[in-house]
Protein backbone atom coordinates (compact mmCIF):
# COMPACT_ATOMS: atom_id res chain seq x y z
CA UNK A 1 0.00 0.00 0.00
CA UNK A 2 2.99 2.31 0.48
CA UNK A 3 3.64 2.21 -3.29
CA UNK A 4 -0.01 2.97 -3.97
CA UNK A 5 0.03 6.07 -1.77
CA UNK A 6 3.02 7.37 -3.72
CA UNK A 7 0.69 7.87 -6.70
CA UNK A 8 -0.43 11.51 -6.43
CA UNK A 9 -3.92 11.20 -7.92
CA UNK A 10 -4.65 8.05 -5.92
CA UNK A 11 -3.88 9.94 -2.70
CA UNK A 12 -6.00 12.93 -3.70
CA UNK A 13 -9.01 10.90 -4.77
CA UNK A 14 -8.82 8.68 -1.67
CA UNK A 15 -8.88 11.76 0.58
CA UNK A 16 -11.90 13.33 -1.11
CA UNK A 17 -13.76 10.05 -1.49
CA UNK A 18 -13.24 9.34 2.22
CA UNK A 19 -15.17 12.51 3.11
CA UNK A 20 -17.98 11.49 0.79
CA UNK A 21 -18.15 7.99 2.23
CA UNK A 22 -18.29 9.37 5.75
CA UNK A 23 -21.36 11.42 4.82
CA UNK A 24 -22.95 8.52 2.97
CA UNK A 25 -22.53 6.02 5.82
CA UNK A 26 -23.94 8.51 8.30
CA UNK A 27 -26.90 9.26 6.01
CA UNK A 28 -27.76 5.68 5.02
CA UNK A 29 -27.91 4.43 8.58
CA UNK A 30 -30.01 7.44 9.57
CA UNK A 31 -32.50 6.81 6.73
CA UNK A 32 -33.26 3.40 8.22
CA UNK A 33 -33.37 4.65 11.81
CA UNK A 34 -35.55 7.58 10.70
CA UNK A 35 -38.02 5.24 8.98
CA UNK A 36 -38.14 2.98 12.04
CA UNK A 37 -38.72 5.95 14.36
CA UNK A 38 -41.48 7.47 12.22
CA UNK A 39 -43.37 4.20 11.63
CA UNK A 40 -42.34 1.90 14.49
CA UNK A 41 -41.94 -0.91 11.94
CA UNK A 42 -38.90 -3.15 11.33
CA UNK A 43 -40.22 -3.86 7.83
CA UNK A 44 -40.40 -0.14 7.03
CA UNK A 45 -36.77 0.24 8.09
CA UNK A 46 -35.74 -2.77 6.01
CA UNK A 47 -37.51 -1.35 2.96
CA UNK A 48 -35.09 1.58 3.02
CA UNK A 49 -32.37 -0.87 2.01
CA UNK A 50 -34.68 -2.35 -0.63
CA UNK A 51 -35.12 1.14 -2.09
CA UNK A 52 -31.35 1.62 -2.07
CA UNK A 53 -30.75 -1.66 -3.91
CA UNK A 54 -33.65 -1.62 -6.40
CA UNK A 55 -32.11 0.82 -8.93
CA UNK A 56 -29.28 -1.64 -9.59
CA UNK A 57 -31.47 -3.27 -12.27
CA UNK A 58 -30.57 -0.29 -14.46
CA UNK A 59 -26.84 -0.87 -14.03
CA UNK A 60 -26.27 -1.89 -17.69
CA UNK A 61 -27.35 1.59 -18.76
CA UNK A 62 -24.95 3.09 -16.25
CA UNK A 63 -22.14 0.95 -17.65
CA UNK A 64 -22.80 2.15 -21.21
CA UNK A 65 -22.65 5.78 -20.02
CA UNK A 66 -19.42 5.19 -18.09
CA UNK A 67 -17.70 3.60 -21.09
CA UNK A 68 -18.81 6.36 -23.47
CA UNK A 69 -17.50 9.38 -21.54
CA UNK A 70 -14.50 10.34 -19.45
CA UNK A 71 -15.03 9.04 -15.93
CA UNK A 72 -13.68 11.98 -13.91
CA UNK A 73 -16.01 14.68 -15.34
CA UNK A 74 -18.90 12.23 -15.00
CA UNK A 75 -18.17 11.73 -11.30
CA UNK A 76 -17.96 15.48 -10.74
CA UNK A 77 -21.45 15.96 -12.20
CA UNK A 78 -22.89 13.00 -10.28
CA UNK A 79 -21.54 14.15 -6.92
CA UNK A 80 -22.70 17.75 -7.47
CA UNK A 81 -26.25 16.56 -8.18
CA UNK A 82 -26.22 14.35 -5.08
CA UNK A 83 -25.03 17.26 -2.93
CA UNK A 84 -28.09 19.31 -3.90
CA UNK A 85 -30.66 16.47 -3.87
CA UNK A 86 -29.72 15.31 -0.37
CA UNK A 87 -30.99 18.60 1.05
CA UNK A 88 -34.58 17.58 0.15
CA UNK A 89 -34.56 15.58 3.41
CA UNK A 90 -34.88 18.88 5.27
CA UNK A 91 -38.60 18.62 4.44
CA UNK A 92 -39.15 15.37 6.39
CA UNK A 93 -41.02 16.17 9.61
CA UNK A 94 -43.53 13.40 10.44
CA UNK A 95 -44.89 10.01 9.35
CA UNK A 96 -46.64 11.57 6.36
CA UNK A 97 -43.24 12.53 4.94
CA UNK A 98 -41.71 9.05 5.15
CA UNK A 99 -42.10 8.68 1.38
CA UNK A 100 -39.30 11.24 1.02
CA UNK A 101 -36.96 8.85 2.81
CA UNK A 102 -37.76 6.11 0.30
CA UNK A 103 -37.49 8.53 -2.63
CA UNK A 104 -34.07 9.65 -1.45
CA UNK A 105 -33.01 6.03 -0.98
CA UNK A 106 -33.97 5.28 -4.59
CA UNK A 107 -32.12 8.40 -5.76
CA UNK A 108 -28.99 7.41 -3.80
CA UNK A 109 -29.24 3.92 -5.29
CA UNK A 110 -29.46 5.26 -8.86
CA UNK A 111 -26.58 7.71 -8.63
CA UNK A 112 -24.58 5.40 -6.38
CA UNK A 113 -24.71 2.70 -9.07
CA UNK A 114 -23.44 5.13 -11.69
CA UNK A 115 -20.73 6.49 -9.39
CA UNK A 116 -19.53 3.02 -8.33
CA UNK A 117 -19.09 1.91 -11.93
CA UNK A 118 -17.29 5.15 -12.87
CA UNK A 119 -15.03 4.99 -9.79
CA UNK A 120 -13.98 1.40 -10.53
CA UNK A 121 -13.21 2.32 -14.14
CA UNK A 122 -11.34 5.47 -13.09
CA UNK A 123 -9.10 3.40 -10.80
CA UNK A 124 -7.86 1.33 -13.76
CA UNK A 125 -6.49 4.45 -15.47
CA UNK A 126 -5.21 6.11 -12.28
CA UNK A 127 -3.56 3.15 -10.53
CA UNK A 128 -0.99 0.81 -12.17
CA UNK A 129 -2.48 -2.63 -12.76
CA UNK A 130 -0.12 -4.41 -10.39
CA UNK A 131 -1.37 -2.17 -7.56
CA UNK A 132 -5.10 -2.55 -8.19
CA UNK A 133 -5.43 -5.22 -5.50
CA UNK A 134 -3.81 -2.89 -3.00
CA UNK A 135 -6.03 -0.06 -4.24
CA UNK A 136 -9.21 -2.07 -3.72
CA UNK A 137 -7.99 -3.19 -0.31
CA UNK A 138 -7.29 0.32 0.96
CA UNK A 139 -10.50 1.74 -0.50
CA UNK A 140 -12.47 -1.09 1.09
CA UNK A 141 -10.68 -0.63 4.41
CA UNK A 142 -11.51 3.07 4.41
CA UNK A 143 -15.08 2.53 3.24
CA UNK A 144 -15.94 -0.08 5.83
CA UNK A 145 -13.60 1.33 8.45
CA UNK A 146 -15.65 4.52 8.49
CA UNK A 147 -18.27 2.42 10.26
CA UNK A 148 -16.13 2.96 13.32
CA UNK A 149 -17.33 6.55 13.54
CA UNK A 150 -19.80 7.54 10.78
CA UNK A 151 -22.85 5.52 11.95
CA UNK A 152 -22.30 6.57 15.56
CA UNK A 153 -21.89 10.20 14.53
CA UNK A 154 -24.92 9.99 12.24
CA UNK A 155 -27.09 8.31 14.87
CA UNK A 156 -25.88 10.78 17.51
CA UNK A 157 -26.64 13.81 15.35
CA UNK A 158 -30.04 12.35 14.52
CA UNK A 159 -30.82 11.77 18.20
CA UNK A 160 -29.85 15.32 19.19
CA UNK A 161 -30.67 17.54 16.19
CA UNK A 162 -32.64 15.34 13.80
CA UNK A 163 -32.11 13.88 10.35
CA UNK A 164 -32.05 17.24 8.59
CA UNK A 165 -28.67 18.08 10.09
CA UNK A 166 -27.31 14.72 8.94
CA UNK A 167 -28.51 15.55 5.43
CA UNK A 168 -26.57 18.84 5.54
CA UNK A 169 -23.42 17.01 6.67
CA UNK A 170 -23.81 14.50 3.83
CA UNK A 171 -24.32 17.30 1.30
CA UNK A 172 -21.18 19.09 2.45
CA UNK A 173 -19.17 15.87 2.26
CA UNK A 174 -19.77 15.71 -1.48
CA UNK A 175 -17.86 18.99 -1.83
CA UNK A 176 -14.75 17.19 -0.64
CA UNK A 177 -14.79 14.52 -3.32
CA UNK A 178 -15.66 17.05 -6.05
CA UNK A 179 -12.67 19.16 -5.01
CA UNK A 180 -10.42 16.11 -5.12
CA UNK A 181 -11.61 15.18 -8.60
CA UNK A 182 -10.95 18.72 -9.84
CA UNK A 183 -7.38 18.51 -8.53
CA UNK A 184 -6.56 15.22 -10.28
CA UNK A 185 -4.31 15.42 -13.36
CA UNK A 186 -4.12 11.90 -14.81
CA UNK A 187 -5.36 11.98 -18.43
CA UNK A 188 -8.04 9.49 -19.43
CA UNK A 189 -7.97 7.53 -22.70
CA UNK A 190 -10.97 7.54 -25.01
CA UNK A 191 -12.21 4.24 -26.44
CA UNK A 192 -13.75 3.69 -29.85
CA UNK A 193 -17.07 1.87 -30.00
CA UNK A 194 -16.66 -1.73 -31.15
CA UNK A 195 -20.31 -2.81 -30.95
CA UNK A 196 -22.63 -1.82 -33.79
CA UNK A 197 -25.92 -1.42 -31.91
CA UNK A 198 -27.09 -0.44 -28.45
CA UNK A 199 -28.12 -3.95 -27.36
CA UNK A 200 -24.71 -5.38 -28.19
CA UNK A 201 -23.07 -2.44 -26.44
CA UNK A 202 -25.18 -2.86 -23.29
CA UNK A 203 -24.71 -6.65 -23.17
CA UNK A 204 -20.94 -6.61 -23.76
CA UNK A 205 -20.21 -6.57 -20.03
CA UNK A 206 -22.45 -9.53 -19.27
CA UNK A 207 -20.97 -11.53 -22.15
CA UNK A 208 -17.46 -10.88 -20.85
CA UNK A 209 -18.40 -12.13 -17.38
CA UNK A 210 -19.96 -15.32 -18.75
CA UNK A 211 -16.95 -16.00 -21.00
CA UNK A 212 -14.33 -15.39 -18.28
CA UNK A 213 -14.38 -18.41 -15.96
CA UNK A 214 -13.06 -16.85 -12.71
CA UNK A 215 -15.33 -13.82 -13.11
CA UNK A 216 -18.28 -16.09 -13.79
CA UNK A 217 -17.51 -18.13 -10.69
CA UNK A 218 -17.18 -15.15 -8.35
CA UNK A 219 -20.06 -13.07 -9.70
CA UNK A 220 -22.62 -15.87 -9.95
CA UNK A 221 -21.66 -17.36 -6.56
CA UNK A 222 -21.99 -13.94 -4.95
CA UNK A 223 -25.36 -13.46 -6.64
CA UNK A 224 -26.53 -16.86 -5.39
CA UNK A 225 -25.50 -16.01 -1.83
CA UNK A 226 -27.26 -12.66 -2.00
CA UNK A 227 -30.57 -14.40 -2.70
CA UNK A 228 -30.63 -14.84 1.08
CA UNK A 229 -28.05 -12.37 2.40
CA UNK A 230 -30.52 -9.55 1.80
CA UNK A 231 -32.54 -10.96 4.70
CA UNK A 232 -29.97 -9.42 7.04
CA UNK A 233 -31.06 -5.86 6.14
CA UNK A 234 -34.32 -6.51 8.02
CA UNK A 235 -33.06 -9.20 10.41
CA UNK A 236 -30.62 -6.79 12.02
CA UNK A 237 -33.47 -4.66 13.36
CA UNK A 238 -35.08 -7.75 14.92
CA UNK A 239 -31.71 -8.74 16.41
CA UNK A 240 -31.35 -5.29 17.99
CA UNK A 241 -34.98 -5.13 19.17
CA UNK A 242 -35.99 -8.71 20.06
CA UNK A 243 -32.63 -10.38 20.57
CA UNK A 244 -30.58 -7.70 22.32
CA UNK A 245 -33.48 -5.55 23.63
CA UNK A 246 -31.88 -2.29 22.50
CA UNK A 247 -33.29 0.84 20.80
CA UNK A 248 -33.02 1.22 16.97
CA UNK A 249 -30.11 3.67 17.33
CA UNK A 250 -28.01 0.77 18.75
CA UNK A 251 -27.65 -0.32 15.12
CA UNK A 252 -24.97 2.36 14.90
CA UNK A 253 -22.90 0.49 17.50
CA UNK A 254 -23.13 -2.78 15.57
CA UNK A 255 -22.18 -0.99 12.35
CA UNK A 256 -19.13 0.38 14.13
CA UNK A 257 -18.12 -3.13 15.20
CA UNK A 258 -18.52 -4.31 11.63
CA UNK A 259 -16.10 -1.54 10.70
CA UNK A 260 -13.52 -3.03 13.07
CA UNK A 261 -13.69 -6.32 11.22
CA UNK A 262 -13.67 -4.57 7.86
CA UNK A 263 -10.44 -2.73 8.68
CA UNK A 264 -8.77 -6.02 9.58
CA UNK A 265 -10.12 -7.55 6.37
CA UNK A 266 -8.96 -4.67 4.21
CA UNK A 267 -5.47 -4.65 5.72
CA UNK A 268 -5.00 -8.36 4.98
CA UNK A 269 -6.94 -8.72 1.72
CA UNK A 270 -4.15 -7.50 -0.58
CA UNK A 271 -1.77 -10.07 0.92
CA UNK A 272 -4.47 -12.71 0.54
CA UNK A 273 -4.85 -11.85 -3.15
CA UNK A 274 -1.15 -12.35 -3.80
CA UNK A 275 -1.09 -15.71 -2.01
CA UNK A 276 -4.51 -17.19 -2.78
CA UNK A 277 -5.87 -15.38 -5.82
CA UNK A 278 -9.12 -13.48 -6.30
CA UNK A 279 -11.51 -16.47 -6.43
CA UNK A 280 -10.38 -18.01 -3.14
CA UNK A 281 -10.19 -14.64 -1.38
CA UNK A 282 -13.84 -14.11 -2.31
CA UNK A 283 -14.67 -17.63 -1.08
CA UNK A 284 -13.01 -17.05 2.29
CA UNK A 285 -14.90 -13.76 2.54
CA UNK A 286 -18.23 -15.53 2.04
CA UNK A 287 -17.37 -18.18 4.60
CA UNK A 288 -16.37 -15.53 7.14
CA UNK A 289 -19.58 -13.62 6.59
CA UNK A 290 -21.66 -16.80 7.05
CA UNK A 291 -19.89 -17.63 10.31
CA UNK A 292 -20.33 -14.12 11.67
CA UNK A 293 -24.01 -13.88 10.76
CA UNK A 294 -24.75 -17.17 12.53
CA UNK A 295 -24.08 -15.41 15.85
CA UNK A 296 -27.37 -13.52 15.35
CA UNK A 297 -29.31 -16.55 16.66
CA UNK A 298 -27.90 -15.68 20.09
CA UNK A 299 -29.19 -13.06 22.53
CA UNK A 300 -25.68 -12.60 23.96
CA UNK A 301 -24.31 -9.15 23.18
CA UNK A 302 -20.63 -10.26 23.37
CA UNK A 303 -21.26 -13.15 20.95
CA UNK A 304 -23.21 -10.99 18.51
CA UNK A 305 -20.49 -8.33 18.72
CA UNK A 306 -17.78 -10.86 17.80
CA UNK A 307 -19.99 -12.20 15.01
CA UNK A 308 -20.46 -8.74 13.54
CA UNK A 309 -16.68 -8.22 13.53
CA UNK A 310 -16.10 -11.56 11.77
CA UNK A 311 -18.82 -10.73 9.22
CA UNK A 312 -17.17 -7.38 8.54
CA UNK A 313 -13.85 -9.13 7.90
CA UNK A 314 -15.57 -11.46 5.45
CA UNK A 315 -17.31 -8.63 3.60
CA UNK A 316 -13.97 -6.90 2.98
CA UNK A 317 -12.33 -10.02 1.56
CA UNK A 318 -15.33 -10.74 -0.65
CA UNK A 319 -15.52 -7.22 -2.07
CA UNK A 320 -11.77 -6.87 -2.62
CA UNK A 321 -11.67 -10.25 -4.38
CA UNK A 322 -14.67 -9.36 -6.54
CA UNK A 323 -13.56 -5.84 -7.50
CA UNK A 324 -9.98 -6.87 -8.26
CA UNK A 325 -11.18 -9.75 -10.44
CA UNK A 326 -13.35 -7.34 -12.44
CA UNK A 327 -10.54 -4.84 -12.92
CA UNK A 328 -7.63 -7.15 -13.79
CA UNK A 329 -9.64 -9.61 -15.90
CA UNK A 330 -11.40 -6.96 -18.03
CA UNK A 331 -10.11 -4.79 -20.92
CA UNK A 332 -10.02 -1.07 -20.16
CA UNK A 333 -12.73 -0.25 -22.70
CA UNK A 334 -15.21 -2.61 -20.98
CA UNK A 335 -14.54 -1.62 -17.37
CA UNK A 336 -17.77 0.33 -16.87
CA UNK A 337 -20.03 -2.25 -18.50
CA UNK A 338 -18.49 -5.24 -16.77
CA UNK A 339 -18.72 -3.50 -13.40
CA UNK A 340 -22.35 -2.62 -14.07
CA UNK A 341 -23.22 -6.09 -15.35
CA UNK A 342 -21.71 -7.61 -12.22
CA UNK A 343 -23.81 -5.20 -10.19
CA UNK A 344 -26.96 -6.50 -11.90
CA UNK A 345 -26.05 -10.14 -11.32
CA UNK A 346 -25.32 -9.39 -7.67
CA UNK A 347 -27.79 -6.67 -6.70
CA UNK A 348 -30.90 -8.13 -8.36
CA UNK A 349 -31.00 -11.20 -6.09
CA UNK A 350 -30.08 -8.98 -3.15
CA UNK A 351 -33.00 -6.67 -3.92
CA UNK A 352 -35.37 -9.63 -4.14
CA UNK A 353 -34.11 -11.07 -0.86
CA UNK A 354 -34.46 -7.73 0.92
CA UNK A 355 -38.11 -7.57 -0.14
CA UNK A 356 -38.70 -11.22 0.80
CA UNK A 357 -36.95 -10.72 4.13
CA UNK A 358 -39.08 -7.68 4.92
CA UNK A 359 -42.19 -9.80 4.29
CA UNK A 360 -41.01 -12.93 6.11
CA UNK A 361 -39.86 -11.13 9.24
CA UNK A 362 -43.51 -10.59 10.20
CA UNK A 363 -44.40 -14.31 10.07
CA UNK A 364 -41.13 -16.23 10.56
CA UNK A 365 -38.81 -16.21 13.57
CA UNK A 366 -35.78 -14.15 12.57
CA UNK A 367 -33.47 -16.86 13.94
CA UNK A 368 -34.71 -19.31 11.30
CA UNK A 369 -33.92 -16.74 8.60
CA UNK A 370 -30.43 -16.33 10.06
CA UNK A 371 -29.74 -20.08 9.78
CA UNK A 372 -30.97 -20.23 6.16
CA UNK A 373 -28.84 -17.21 5.27
CA UNK A 374 -25.68 -18.55 6.93
CA UNK A 375 -25.90 -22.06 5.47
CA UNK A 376 -26.56 -20.86 1.91
CA UNK A 377 -23.70 -18.34 2.04
CA UNK A 378 -21.30 -20.94 3.44
CA UNK A 379 -22.13 -23.35 0.59
CA UNK A 380 -21.38 -20.63 -1.98
CA UNK A 381 -18.09 -19.86 -0.26
CA UNK A 382 -17.11 -23.54 -0.22
CA UNK A 383 -17.78 -23.73 -3.96
CA UNK A 384 -15.30 -20.90 -4.64
CA UNK A 385 -12.69 -22.41 -2.35
CA UNK A 386 -12.71 -25.63 -4.38
CA UNK A 387 -12.20 -23.95 -7.79
CA UNK A 388 -8.79 -24.30 -9.50
CA UNK A 389 -6.76 -21.10 -9.74
CA UNK A 390 -6.62 -19.38 -13.15
CA UNK A 391 -4.04 -16.64 -13.70
CA UNK A 392 -5.59 -13.56 -15.37
CA UNK A 393 -4.53 -12.84 -18.94
CA UNK A 394 -2.29 -9.86 -19.51
CA UNK A 395 -4.13 -6.66 -20.31
CA UNK A 396 -2.80 -3.19 -21.13
CA UNK A 397 -1.50 -1.57 -17.92
CA UNK A 398 -2.87 1.68 -16.65
CA UNK A 399 -0.82 4.67 -17.76
CA UNK A 400 1.66 5.84 -15.12
CA UNK A 401 0.49 9.16 -13.64
CA UNK A 402 4.08 10.27 -13.26
CA UNK A 403 4.78 9.88 -16.99
CA UNK A 404 1.60 11.36 -18.46
CA UNK A 405 1.47 15.13 -18.36
CA UNK A 406 -0.62 16.20 -21.34
CA UNK A 407 -4.40 16.28 -20.70
CA UNK A 408 -6.69 14.31 -22.99
CA UNK A 409 -8.68 16.60 -25.30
Amino acid sequence: MKRLLQVRDARIFLAGWTLSQFGDWAMIIVLAIWAKSLTGSNASAGLVFFALAAPSIFSPLAGVVVDRVRRRPLLIVVYCIEAVATLSLLFVHDRGDVWLLYAMAVFIGCFGTLAASARSALMTTTIPQELLGDGNAIFQSVREGLRLIAPLVGAGIYAVWGGGVVAIVDSLSFAGVVTALLLMKTPEPRFEKVEHNFIDEAMAGARHIVATIPLRQIVFSTGAALFVVGFSETIIFAVVDQGLHRPPSFLGVLSTLQGVGAIAGGITAARGLRVLGDVRVAGIGMAGFALGELSFVSSSLPLVAVGVIVAGFGVSWLIVGLMTAIQVRTPLRLQGRVSSAADVFISTPQTISIAVGAALIAVVDYRALVVVESVATAVCGLYLLTRPAIVPAESPPAPSPELLTQPQP
